[in-house]
């Protein structure tokens, strides 16, 4: 008011020509402290609180400290159950090529064949050996005939006492090397069959087939390429069964036994789930020392060589809050739950998660003994309303 006082008198100090915009300014600042002193036009105060929108059909849960195992997580890869080398087992050059990378193969088809002539024409002179001894048999054979009639001559000439004891003698000794010669011909002839069985399979080695049925997981030979015997050609998985194969510290020996329960974490096919180790390698590698567990996946997807995780447990436990896994919200980076405040209002609440036990997984933090969580209908709470 003293401001106010101080402008009426200035401006009826001045002329009046003045006055008209004093008094105008004067109004000015009136209405300025008037509406600064809480005129009716702008009352002070909170707006008046709408409904509270009310959502149904959401399960909830009272957060309860369970008991959680401590776990060891360890690394390791998949790989098929089942797979073939195949190798060469002759040398030569590859000039059919069927297969590629990817294909699918069943037992006993034609993967590629080798041009080996040096095999062939063995095996073209084996079966000219079997016709060579076999001609050696019949000639024997026709001699011992011969021999054996003479023999039975003889015979019967030597009862008479028309020849003599020599005479006899010479016969007799030739119808046994005439049944010698056919022994040693029928054994040729058994040995150029052998020879020349032996000659078609490695001519028969020309056939590169498959030994299992599954997928081309490597081809390590083009088509005119040498190829040696031993050298690998082509990798074979089967598809059907795979195993996940665990680097297990030494130190966890006297813990880890078949059967024992190991929570899977495959990142290439985003599964996590609970299994069991079925085998375990009874030897330890002296370089990282560790030993090698098996488990046995069933997971579609799945390729070997793919990276997987397992926690095994240490044999400790600690406590430790337990959620069921629908009740997270994921939105990016963030992990959140619904928790309901004592008059049933949700309100977002983040929180860092720990190991997954099964389909239940631990919180680190965020989350406090008593507190109720939404746990199944999640998708119909947002912030602020009430359930019900």
């Amino acid at each position: 008011m003293m401001l106010i006082d101080r402008l009426i008198v200035g401006i009826w100090g001045h002329g009046n020509t003045s006055k008209l915009c004093g008094l105008l300014l004067l109004a000015a600042v009136a209405g300025f402290s008037l509406a600064g002193c809480g005129g009716k036009g702008h009352e002070a105060g909170p707006k008046a609180a709408g409904p509270v929108t009310v959502v149904k059909g959401v399960a909830t849960e009272i957060v309860k400290s369970d008991s959680v195992s401590e776990t060891v997580e360890v690394v390791g890869t998949v790989r098929a159950a089942t797979s073939a080398v195949v190798s060469a087992r002759i040398p030569g050059t590859v000039n059919v090529l069927n297969v590629r990378e990817g294909d699918r193969v069943r037992k006993g088809q034609l993967l590629a064949r080798l041009d080996a002539q040096e095999n062939q024409a063995k095996a073209a002179l084996a079966v000219a050996g079997i016709d060579e001894a076999r001609r050696g048999v019949d000639e024997a054979a026709a001699s011992k005939r011969l021999a054996d009639t003479t023999f039975e001559r003889y015979h019967k000439l030597f009862n008479e006492q028309a020849v003599t004891r020599q005479e006899f003698d010479v016969k007799q000794t030739e119808k046994e090397l005439a049944s010698q010669g056919l022994a040693r011909a029928e054994a040729r002839l058994k040995q150029a069959q052998e020879s020349s069985r032996a000659a078609g399979v490695m001519a028969d080695y020309t056939r590169i087939v498959a030994p299992i049925s599954g997928i081309i997981t490597a081809k390590q030979a083009d088509l005119g390429a040498t190829v040696f015997p031993a050298q690998p050609i082509f990798t074979i998985e089967d598809e059907g069964r795979y195993l996940l194969e665990l680097a297990i510290p030494d130190s966890m020996a006297s813990r880890v036994k078949p059967g024992t329960a190991v929570q899977v974490t495959l990142d290439a096919v985003n599964a996590t789930f609970a299994a069991q180790i079925a085998e375990i390698v009874p030897a330890s590698d002296p370089v990282s020392r560790t030993f090698t567990a098996k488990i046995p996946l069933s997971r579609k997807g799945l390729r070997s060589g793919m990276f997987g995780r397992g926690a095994v447990s240490s044999g400790t436990g600690v406590s430790g809050i337990m959620v069921p896994r629908k009740a997270l919200v994921e939105r990016g980076a963030l992990t959140s739950v619904w928790v309901l405040d004592k008059d049933s209002i949700a309100r977002m609440r983040l929180v860092k998660i720990g190991k997954q036990l099964g389909e239940r997984l631990e919180i680190l933090s965020g989350l406090s003994e008593g507190e109720r969580v939404v746990v199944s209908g999640a998708e119909k709470v947002s912030e602020g309303v009430k359930v019900e």
